[in-house]
Protein backbone atom coordinates (compact mmCIF):
# COMPACT_ATOMS: atom_id res chain seq x y z
CA UNK A 1 0.00 0.00 0.00
CA UNK A 2 1.00 3.60 -0.69
CA UNK A 3 -0.86 6.68 0.53
CA UNK A 4 -0.93 10.43 -0.04
CA UNK A 5 -2.51 12.55 2.68
CA UNK A 6 -3.31 16.15 1.67
CA UNK A 7 -4.20 18.34 4.64
CA UNK A 8 -5.31 21.94 4.14
CA UNK A 9 -5.90 24.44 6.94
CA UNK A 10 -9.19 26.38 7.25
CA UNK A 11 -10.74 24.94 4.08
CA UNK A 12 -14.45 25.79 4.13
CA UNK A 13 -16.57 22.77 3.25
CA UNK A 14 -19.67 24.75 2.30
CA UNK A 15 -17.79 26.62 -0.45
CA UNK A 16 -16.67 23.45 -2.26
CA UNK A 17 -18.69 22.46 -5.30
CA UNK A 18 -18.80 18.87 -4.10
CA UNK A 19 -20.74 20.09 -1.06
CA UNK A 20 -23.06 22.44 -2.92
CA UNK A 21 -20.90 25.57 -2.94
CA UNK A 22 -21.08 27.86 -5.96
CA UNK A 23 -19.39 31.13 -4.95
CA UNK A 24 -15.89 29.81 -5.72
CA UNK A 25 -15.39 27.51 -8.72
CA UNK A 26 -13.67 24.34 -7.44
CA UNK A 27 -13.42 22.11 -10.52
CA UNK A 28 -10.55 20.07 -9.11
CA UNK A 29 -12.21 19.28 -5.80
CA UNK A 30 -15.18 18.29 -7.96
CA UNK A 31 -12.86 15.98 -9.92
CA UNK A 32 -11.61 14.54 -6.65
CA UNK A 33 -15.17 13.76 -5.57
CA UNK A 34 -15.64 11.72 -8.75
CA UNK A 35 -12.60 9.61 -7.83
CA UNK A 36 -13.25 9.29 -4.11
CA UNK A 37 -15.85 8.68 -1.45
CA UNK A 38 -17.20 12.02 -0.21
CA UNK A 39 -18.03 12.11 3.49
CA UNK A 40 -21.10 14.24 4.16
CA UNK A 41 -21.05 14.25 7.96
CA UNK A 42 -17.41 14.71 8.91
CA UNK A 43 -16.68 16.84 11.99
CA UNK A 44 -13.78 18.27 13.93
CA UNK A 45 -12.69 17.10 17.38
CA UNK A 46 -10.37 19.49 19.22
CA UNK A 47 -9.59 23.00 18.00
CA UNK A 48 -7.71 24.99 16.84
CA UNK A 49 -4.63 24.00 14.79
CA UNK A 50 -2.32 21.87 16.93
CA UNK A 51 -5.08 20.35 19.10
CA UNK A 52 -6.70 19.21 15.84
CA UNK A 53 -3.42 17.66 14.72
CA UNK A 54 -2.96 15.86 18.01
CA UNK A 55 -6.42 14.37 17.47
CA UNK A 56 -5.43 13.26 13.97
CA UNK A 57 -2.12 11.71 15.01
CA UNK A 58 -3.36 9.93 18.14
CA UNK A 59 -6.94 9.02 17.30
CA UNK A 60 -8.29 10.49 20.52
CA UNK A 61 -9.69 13.83 21.69
CA UNK A 62 -7.34 16.40 23.19
CA UNK A 63 -9.57 19.27 24.29
CA UNK A 64 -10.97 17.95 27.59
CA UNK A 65 -7.50 17.60 29.14
CA UNK A 66 -5.22 20.02 27.34
CA UNK A 67 -5.14 23.19 25.27
CA UNK A 68 -2.64 23.87 22.50
CA UNK A 69 0.50 21.90 23.27
CA UNK A 70 3.01 19.30 22.12
CA UNK A 71 2.55 15.60 21.67
CA UNK A 72 2.90 13.90 25.04
CA UNK A 73 5.27 11.04 25.99
CA UNK A 74 2.33 8.65 26.33
CA UNK A 75 0.74 9.54 22.96
CA UNK A 76 0.56 6.96 20.19
CA UNK A 77 1.18 8.70 16.85
CA UNK A 78 0.11 6.84 13.73
CA UNK A 79 3.36 7.57 11.78
CA UNK A 80 5.34 5.84 14.56
CA UNK A 81 2.93 2.93 14.64
CA UNK A 82 3.31 2.62 10.87
CA UNK A 83 7.10 2.66 11.25
CA UNK A 84 6.82 -0.46 13.42
CA UNK A 85 5.02 -2.09 10.48
CA UNK A 86 7.79 -1.13 8.07
CA UNK A 87 5.91 1.81 6.52
CA UNK A 88 7.93 4.92 5.69
CA UNK A 89 6.35 8.33 6.41
CA UNK A 90 7.36 11.72 5.04
CA UNK A 91 5.88 15.08 6.06
CA UNK A 92 6.03 18.19 3.84
CA UNK A 93 4.54 21.28 5.42
CA UNK A 94 4.61 25.06 5.56
CA UNK A 95 2.59 24.97 8.79
CA UNK A 96 5.13 26.78 10.97
CA UNK A 97 3.27 26.00 14.22
CA UNK A 98 5.06 22.63 14.12
CA UNK A 99 8.26 24.50 14.97
CA UNK A 100 6.90 26.63 17.81
CA UNK A 101 7.01 25.69 21.50
CA UNK A 102 3.50 24.26 21.37
CA UNK A 103 4.05 21.99 18.39
CA UNK A 104 7.68 20.98 18.37
CA UNK A 105 7.13 17.26 19.01
CA UNK A 106 4.82 16.54 16.07
CA UNK A 107 7.04 16.51 12.99
CA UNK A 108 9.56 14.23 14.71
CA UNK A 109 7.05 11.41 14.64
CA UNK A 110 7.65 11.03 10.87
CA UNK A 111 10.69 9.31 9.31
CA UNK A 112 11.61 12.47 7.42
CA UNK A 113 10.15 15.94 7.03
CA UNK A 114 10.56 19.13 5.02
CA UNK A 115 9.67 22.58 6.31
CA UNK A 116 8.76 25.26 3.77
CA UNK A 117 9.26 28.72 5.24
CA UNK A 118 7.40 31.99 5.03
CA UNK A 119 3.76 31.53 6.04
CA UNK A 120 1.96 34.06 8.24
CA UNK A 121 4.10 34.83 11.34
CA UNK A 122 6.89 32.37 10.63
CA UNK A 123 10.12 33.98 11.98
CA UNK A 124 11.85 33.43 8.67
CA UNK A 125 13.66 36.35 7.03
CA UNK A 126 15.99 38.50 9.10
CA UNK A 127 15.66 42.23 8.45
CA UNK A 128 17.18 44.33 11.22
CA UNK A 129 16.00 47.66 9.85
CA UNK A 130 12.88 47.10 7.72
CA UNK A 131 11.47 49.94 5.66
CA UNK A 132 8.69 50.40 8.18
CA UNK A 133 7.18 53.54 6.70
CA UNK A 134 6.94 52.05 3.21
CA UNK A 135 5.41 48.88 4.64
CA UNK A 136 2.99 50.87 6.77
CA UNK A 137 1.61 52.48 3.62
CA UNK A 138 1.14 49.10 1.94
CA UNK A 139 -0.84 47.31 4.66
CA UNK A 140 -4.07 48.07 6.46
CA UNK A 141 -3.54 49.28 10.03
CA UNK A 142 -5.35 46.23 11.41
CA UNK A 143 -2.73 43.91 9.99
CA UNK A 144 0.40 45.94 10.60
CA UNK A 145 2.69 46.54 13.57
CA UNK A 146 6.35 47.36 14.09
CA UNK A 147 6.59 45.11 17.16
CA UNK A 148 9.26 42.67 16.09
CA UNK A 149 7.92 39.43 17.58
CA UNK A 150 4.34 39.87 16.45
CA UNK A 151 2.87 37.82 13.60
CA UNK A 152 1.90 40.94 11.64
CA UNK A 153 5.43 42.37 11.48
CA UNK A 154 6.95 39.01 10.59
CA UNK A 155 4.38 38.54 7.86
CA UNK A 156 5.00 41.84 6.07
CA UNK A 157 8.74 41.08 6.07
CA UNK A 158 8.23 37.52 4.79
CA UNK A 159 6.06 38.82 1.95
CA UNK A 160 8.96 40.92 0.69
CA UNK A 161 10.47 37.58 -0.38
CA UNK A 162 7.30 35.94 -1.75
CA UNK A 163 6.50 37.61 -5.06
CA UNK A 164 6.44 35.10 -7.92
CA UNK A 165 4.05 32.16 -7.91
CA UNK A 166 6.81 29.64 -7.36
CA UNK A 167 7.80 31.52 -4.18
CA UNK A 168 4.50 30.85 -2.41
CA UNK A 169 4.90 28.29 0.37
CA UNK A 170 1.89 26.15 -0.57
CA UNK A 171 3.12 25.96 -4.16
CA UNK A 172 6.49 24.81 -2.83
CA UNK A 173 4.82 22.18 -0.63
CA UNK A 174 3.21 20.54 -3.64
CA UNK A 175 6.43 20.87 -5.67
CA UNK A 176 8.31 18.99 -2.94
CA UNK A 177 5.51 16.45 -2.90
CA UNK A 178 5.95 15.76 -6.59
CA UNK A 179 9.70 15.39 -6.04
CA UNK A 180 8.97 12.74 -3.42
CA UNK A 181 6.60 10.95 -5.78
CA UNK A 182 9.06 11.09 -8.67
CA UNK A 183 11.68 9.50 -6.47
CA UNK A 184 9.53 6.98 -4.63
CA UNK A 185 6.29 6.20 -6.45
CA UNK A 186 7.53 2.79 -7.62
CA UNK A 187 8.45 1.75 -4.07
CA UNK A 188 5.91 0.27 -1.68
CA UNK A 189 4.84 0.88 1.92
CA UNK A 190 5.05 4.66 2.26
CA UNK A 191 2.88 7.55 3.41
CA UNK A 192 3.36 11.06 2.04
CA UNK A 193 1.67 13.89 3.98
CA UNK A 194 1.47 17.22 2.14
CA UNK A 195 0.19 19.80 4.56
CA UNK A 196 -0.59 23.34 3.44
CA UNK A 197 -1.19 26.26 5.76
CA UNK A 198 -3.47 27.72 3.08
CA UNK A 199 -6.25 28.78 2.91
CA UNK A 200 -5.51 29.96 6.46
CA UNK A 201 -5.19 33.71 6.86
CA UNK A 202 -3.56 35.92 5.68
CA UNK A 203 -5.22 35.31 2.32
CA UNK A 204 -2.20 36.13 0.17
CA UNK A 205 -2.12 34.62 -3.32
CA UNK A 206 -0.59 35.19 -6.75
CA UNK A 207 -2.50 37.91 -8.59
CA UNK A 208 -4.03 35.55 -11.16
CA UNK A 209 -6.11 33.84 -8.47
CA UNK A 210 -7.45 37.13 -7.15
CA UNK A 211 -8.45 38.50 -10.55
CA UNK A 212 -11.84 36.69 -10.81
CA UNK A 213 -12.82 38.06 -7.41
CA UNK A 214 -11.77 41.70 -7.74
CA UNK A 215 -13.96 44.03 -5.67
CA UNK A 216 -12.66 47.41 -6.77
CA UNK A 217 -10.91 47.89 -3.43
CA UNK A 218 -8.22 50.56 -3.75
CA UNK A 219 -7.10 50.75 -0.14
CA UNK A 220 -4.09 49.10 1.54
CA UNK A 221 -3.68 45.33 1.55
CA UNK A 222 -6.64 43.85 3.43
CA UNK A 223 -6.41 40.07 3.56
CA UNK A 224 -6.17 39.24 7.26
CA UNK A 225 -9.42 39.48 9.27
CA UNK A 226 -9.38 39.94 13.01
CA UNK A 227 -10.69 37.15 15.21
CA UNK A 228 -13.96 38.47 16.57
CA UNK A 229 -17.14 40.34 15.70
CA UNK A 230 -17.55 42.01 12.33
CA UNK A 231 -17.25 45.78 12.61
CA UNK A 232 -15.78 46.65 9.21
CA UNK A 233 -17.56 48.61 6.50
CA UNK A 234 -19.21 46.50 3.75
CA UNK A 235 -16.51 47.22 1.15
CA UNK A 236 -13.81 46.08 3.51
CA UNK A 237 -15.73 42.91 4.34
CA UNK A 238 -16.11 42.14 0.66
CA UNK A 239 -12.38 42.57 0.10
CA UNK A 240 -11.55 40.23 2.98
CA UNK A 241 -13.94 37.60 1.64
CA UNK A 242 -12.65 38.01 -1.92
CA UNK A 243 -9.13 37.32 -0.76
CA UNK A 244 -10.29 34.13 0.95
CA UNK A 245 -12.02 33.08 -2.27
CA UNK A 246 -8.78 33.73 -4.15
CA UNK A 247 -6.66 31.61 -1.85
CA UNK A 248 -9.27 28.85 -1.95
CA UNK A 249 -9.06 28.99 -5.74
CA UNK A 250 -5.31 28.51 -5.49
CA UNK A 251 -5.84 25.46 -3.26
CA UNK A 252 -8.17 24.04 -5.90
CA UNK A 253 -5.46 24.59 -8.53
CA UNK A 254 -2.89 22.77 -6.38
CA UNK A 255 -5.35 19.94 -5.81
CA UNK A 256 -5.71 19.73 -9.58
CA UNK A 257 -1.95 19.34 -9.96
CA UNK A 258 -2.06 16.35 -7.62
CA UNK A 259 -4.95 14.78 -9.54
CA UNK A 260 -3.08 15.34 -12.80
CA UNK A 261 -0.07 13.55 -11.32
CA UNK A 262 -2.26 10.62 -10.26
CA UNK A 263 -3.71 10.51 -13.79
CA UNK A 264 -0.35 10.78 -15.52
CA UNK A 265 1.25 7.96 -13.53
CA UNK A 266 -1.91 5.88 -12.96
CA UNK A 267 -1.51 6.05 -9.19
CA UNK A 268 -5.23 5.48 -8.77
CA UNK A 269 -4.63 1.73 -9.07
CA UNK A 270 -2.18 1.37 -6.17
CA UNK A 271 -2.12 4.59 -4.07
CA UNK A 272 -4.66 5.81 -1.53
CA UNK A 273 -5.51 9.52 -1.45
CA UNK A 274 -7.09 11.21 1.56
CA UNK A 275 -7.91 14.93 1.52
CA UNK A 276 -9.34 16.96 4.40
CA UNK A 277 -8.80 20.00 6.64
CA UNK A 278 -8.57 20.78 10.36
CA UNK A 279 -11.50 23.23 10.64
CA UNK A 280 -13.41 25.90 8.76
CA UNK A 281 -13.33 29.69 8.99
CA UNK A 282 -16.14 32.21 9.45
CA UNK A 283 -16.30 34.95 6.80
CA UNK A 284 -18.95 37.08 8.46
CA UNK A 285 -21.50 34.36 9.12
CA UNK A 286 -23.11 34.82 12.55
CA UNK A 287 -21.51 38.29 12.50
CA UNK A 288 -18.04 36.87 13.21
CA UNK A 289 -14.68 36.46 11.56
CA UNK A 290 -12.49 33.38 11.95
CA UNK A 291 -12.73 30.94 14.90
CA UNK A 292 -11.78 30.64 18.61
CA UNK A 293 -13.92 33.59 19.76
CA UNK A 294 -17.42 32.28 19.17
CA UNK A 295 -19.67 29.28 19.46
CA UNK A 296 -18.56 26.33 17.32
CA UNK A 297 -20.90 26.84 14.37
CA UNK A 298 -21.26 24.44 11.46
CA UNK A 299 -19.08 26.59 9.21
CA UNK A 300 -16.20 25.92 11.61
CA UNK A 301 -16.80 22.32 12.65
CA UNK A 302 -18.44 20.56 9.68
CA UNK A 303 -15.49 19.88 7.41
CA UNK A 304 -14.75 18.17 4.07
CA UNK A 305 -13.28 14.70 3.70
CA UNK A 306 -12.52 12.68 0.55
CA UNK A 307 -11.05 9.17 0.47
CA UNK A 308 -9.83 7.17 -2.50
CA UNK A 309 -8.84 3.57 -1.76
CA UNK A 310 -7.31 1.79 -4.79
CA UNK A 311 -8.66 -1.52 -3.53
CA UNK A 312 -12.27 -0.28 -3.87
CA UNK A 313 -12.55 1.41 -7.29
CA UNK A 314 -16.28 0.67 -7.33
CA UNK A 315 -16.76 3.32 -4.61
CA UNK A 316 -15.44 6.16 -6.75
CA UNK A 317 -17.97 8.98 -6.94
CA UNK A 318 -20.08 7.72 -4.02
CA UNK A 319 -21.04 9.51 -0.82
CA UNK A 320 -21.54 8.40 2.76
CA UNK A 321 -23.62 9.83 5.59
CA UNK A 322 -21.69 8.02 8.33
CA UNK A 323 -20.90 10.35 11.22
CA UNK A 324 -17.13 10.73 11.34
CA UNK A 325 -14.53 13.09 12.80
CA UNK A 326 -10.82 13.92 12.88
CA UNK A 327 -9.97 11.26 15.46
CA UNK A 328 -10.78 8.70 12.75
CA UNK A 329 -7.75 9.70 10.67
CA UNK A 330 -5.18 7.70 12.68
CA UNK A 331 -7.14 4.41 12.73
CA UNK A 332 -7.77 4.81 9.00
CA UNK A 333 -4.11 5.04 8.06
CA UNK A 334 -3.35 2.11 10.33
CA UNK A 335 -6.12 0.12 8.65
CA UNK A 336 -4.86 1.01 5.16
CA UNK A 337 -1.50 -0.56 5.98
CA UNK A 338 -2.83 -3.50 7.97
CA UNK A 339 -1.83 -2.22 11.41
CA UNK A 340 -4.08 -2.56 14.44
CA UNK A 341 -5.26 0.57 16.28
CA UNK A 342 -4.04 1.14 19.81
CA UNK A 343 -6.53 0.40 22.62
CA UNK A 344 -6.49 4.07 23.66
CA UNK A 345 -7.76 5.28 20.29
CA UNK A 346 -11.34 6.59 20.32
CA UNK A 347 -11.59 6.89 16.55
CA UNK A 348 -12.68 4.28 14.01
CA UNK A 349 -11.34 3.36 10.60
CA UNK A 350 -13.09 5.34 7.90
CA UNK A 351 -12.70 2.45 5.47
CA UNK A 352 -15.73 0.72 6.94
CA UNK A 353 -17.74 3.90 7.37
CA UNK A 354 -17.30 4.92 3.74
CA UNK A 355 -19.89 2.25 2.95
CA UNK A 356 -22.36 3.58 5.51
CA UNK A 357 -21.25 1.49 8.48
CA UNK A 358 -22.58 3.09 11.69
CA UNK A 359 -19.85 3.24 14.32
CA UNK A 360 -20.71 6.48 16.05
CA UNK A 361 -24.01 7.70 17.51
CA UNK A 362 -22.63 11.18 18.14
CA UNK A 363 -19.43 13.20 17.88
CA UNK A 364 -17.92 15.32 20.65
CA UNK A 365 -15.87 18.45 19.88
CA UNK A 366 -14.64 21.66 21.48
CA UNK A 367 -12.06 24.24 22.51
CA UNK A 368 -10.20 23.68 25.76
CA UNK A 369 -11.92 25.63 28.54
CA UNK A 370 -14.96 26.48 26.44
CA UNK A 371 -18.19 24.64 25.70
CA UNK A 372 -18.39 20.92 25.23
CA UNK A 373 -20.25 20.38 21.96
CA UNK A 374 -21.96 17.37 20.45
CA UNK A 375 -23.72 16.46 17.23
CA UNK A 376 -25.62 13.41 16.09
CA UNK A 377 -25.69 14.76 12.54
CA UNK A 378 -29.21 16.19 12.96
CA UNK A 379 -28.81 18.35 16.06
CA UNK A 380 -25.89 20.27 17.52
CA UNK A 381 -25.78 20.96 21.26
CA UNK A 382 -23.32 23.44 22.75
CA UNK A 383 -23.08 23.35 26.55
CA UNK A 384 -21.10 26.17 28.15
CA UNK A 385 -19.91 26.57 31.75
CA UNK A 386 -22.08 28.85 33.83
CA UNK A 387 -19.19 31.30 34.18
CA UNK A 388 -16.18 31.00 31.89
CA UNK A 389 -14.05 33.16 34.19
CA UNK A 390 -14.81 31.25 37.40
CA UNK A 391 -14.89 27.66 36.17
CA UNK A 392 -12.51 25.11 37.62
CA UNK A 393 -10.34 23.82 34.80
CA UNK A 394 -6.84 22.34 34.64
CA UNK A 395 -4.24 21.47 32.05
CA UNK A 396 -2.97 17.90 32.34
CA UNK A 397 0.44 17.58 30.78
CA UNK A 398 4.05 16.44 30.94
CA UNK A 399 4.97 18.98 28.24
CA UNK A 400 4.18 22.39 29.78
CA UNK A 401 4.37 24.71 26.81
CA UNK A 402 1.81 26.98 25.17
CA UNK A 403 1.76 27.94 21.50
CA UNK A 404 4.61 30.49 21.75
CA UNK A 405 6.17 29.92 25.15
CA UNK A 406 6.63 27.61 28.11
CA UNK A 407 4.14 27.71 30.95
CA UNK A 408 5.04 30.60 33.22
CA UNK A 409 6.57 30.07 36.67
CA UNK A 410 3.38 31.58 38.07
CA UNK A 411 1.28 28.89 36.42
CA UNK A 412 3.63 26.09 37.44
CA UNK A 413 3.91 27.31 41.04
CA UNK A 414 0.30 26.19 41.51
CA UNK A 415 0.69 22.80 39.82
CA UNK A 416 0.17 19.46 41.52
CA UNK A 417 1.28 16.00 40.49
CA UNK A 418 -1.84 14.06 39.60
CA UNK A 419 -2.53 10.41 38.87
CA UNK A 420 -2.78 9.77 35.17
CA UNK A 421 -5.74 8.74 33.06
CA UNK A 422 -6.55 5.48 31.35
CA UNK A 423 -4.58 6.58 28.27
CA UNK A 424 -1.39 7.84 29.99
CA UNK A 425 0.13 4.37 30.45
CA UNK A 426 0.81 4.77 34.15
CA UNK A 427 2.45 8.19 33.88
CA UNK A 428 1.57 10.80 36.46
CA UNK A 429 0.83 14.29 35.14
CA UNK A 430 1.25 17.91 36.03
CA UNK A 431 -2.18 19.27 36.95
CA UNK A 432 -1.89 22.98 36.23
CA UNK A 433 -4.79 25.31 37.12
CA UNK A 434 -5.83 27.71 34.37
CA UNK A 435 -5.33 31.32 35.45
CA UNK A 436 -6.30 34.51 33.66
CA UNK A 437 -2.64 35.51 33.34
CA UNK A 438 -1.79 32.41 31.35
CA UNK A 439 -0.44 33.19 27.85
CA UNK A 440 -3.22 31.03 26.37
CA UNK A 441 -6.11 32.49 28.33
CA UNK A 442 -7.13 35.32 25.99
CA UNK A 443 -5.80 33.81 22.75
CA UNK A 444 -7.38 30.38 22.48
CA UNK A 445 -8.65 29.75 25.99
CA UNK A 446 -11.61 30.72 28.18
CA UNK A 447 -10.88 34.45 27.99
CA UNK A 448 -11.04 34.45 24.20
CA UNK A 449 -14.71 33.53 23.92
CA UNK A 450 -17.28 36.21 23.08
CA UNK A 451 -20.27 33.86 23.30
CA UNK A 452 -21.04 31.66 26.28
CA UNK A 453 -24.73 30.75 26.22
CA UNK A 454 -25.74 27.11 25.97
CA UNK A 455 -27.81 26.39 22.87
CA UNK A 456 -29.34 23.59 20.76
CA UNK A 457 -29.91 23.70 17.00
CA UNK A 458 -31.90 21.48 14.62
CA UNK A 459 -29.82 21.38 11.43
CA UNK A 460 -32.70 19.93 9.41
CA UNK A 461 -34.98 22.93 9.95
CA UNK A 462 -32.31 25.53 10.78
CA UNK A 463 -29.12 24.73 8.85
CA UNK A 464 -27.81 28.26 9.36
CA UNK A 465 -28.10 27.89 13.16
CA UNK A 466 -30.04 31.12 13.58
CA UNK A 467 -32.80 29.94 15.95
CA UNK A 468 -31.79 27.98 19.06
CA UNK A 469 -34.42 25.56 20.32
CA UNK A 470 -35.87 26.14 23.76
CA UNK A 471 -37.28 23.41 25.98
CA UNK A 472 -36.71 20.62 23.47
CA UNK A 473 -36.58 17.03 24.79
CA UNK A 474 -33.59 16.55 22.46
CA UNK A 475 -31.47 18.53 24.92
CA UNK A 476 -31.73 15.84 27.58
CA UNK A 477 -30.90 13.10 25.08
CA UNK A 478 -27.86 14.95 23.78
CA UNK A 479 -26.75 15.85 27.29
CA UNK A 480 -26.77 12.15 28.22
CA UNK A 481 -24.88 11.29 25.05
CA UNK A 482 -22.35 14.00 25.89
CA UNK A 483 -21.74 12.52 29.32
CA UNK A 484 -21.28 9.03 27.89
CA UNK A 485 -18.70 10.26 25.37
CA UNK A 486 -16.89 12.27 28.04
CA UNK A 487 -16.64 9.12 30.14
CA UNK A 488 -15.29 7.20 27.15
CA UNK A 489 -12.65 9.93 26.82
CA UNK A 490 -11.83 9.59 30.55
CA UNK A 491 -12.56 13.28 31.05
CA UNK A 492 -11.36 14.71 34.37
CA UNK A 493 -13.90 14.96 37.19
CA UNK A 494 -14.05 18.76 37.12
CA UNK A 495 -15.08 18.68 33.45
CA UNK A 496 -18.53 17.46 34.56
CA UNK A 497 -18.79 19.93 37.42
CA UNK A 498 -17.96 22.99 35.33
CA UNK A 499 -20.79 22.10 32.90
CA UNK A 500 -23.21 21.13 35.69
CA UNK A 501 -23.42 17.56 34.42
CA UNK A 502 -23.31 15.86 37.82
CA UNK A 503 -20.74 13.41 39.09
CA UNK A 504 -18.94 11.34 36.44
CA UNK A 505 -19.82 8.07 38.17
CA UNK A 506 -23.50 8.76 37.56
CA UNK A 507 -23.05 9.14 33.82
CA UNK A 508 -24.36 6.18 31.85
Amino acid sequence: MKAVFVLFDSLNRHLLGAYGGSRVPTPNFDRLAQRAVTFDRHYVGSLPCMPARRDMLTGRLNFLHRSWGPMEPFDDAFPELLYRKGVYSHLITDHFHYWEDGGATYHNRYDTYEFVRGQEGDPWKAMVQPHWERLRELYHARQFTTERRKYFSRNVINREFIKDEQDFPSVKCFAHGFEFLDRNRDADDWLLQIECFDPHEPFYTPARFKKPFETGWNGPVRDWPRYGRVDELPAECEELRANYYAIMSMCDFLMGQMLDYFDRHDLWKDTALIVTTDHGFLLGEHDFWAKNRMNMYEEIVHIPLFIHDPRAPELAGTRTSSLTQTIDIAPTFLDLFGAAPEPDMEGFSLLGMRKGEVRREAALFGYFGGAVNITDGRYTYHRFPGDLAKQEVYQYTLMPTHIWSPFTPEELSQADLADGFSFTKGAKLLKVPVIDRSPMYNNYGPGALLESDTRLYDLATDPGQQNPLRGSPEERRLRDLMVRLMRANDAPAEAYARLDLGAPAAAE
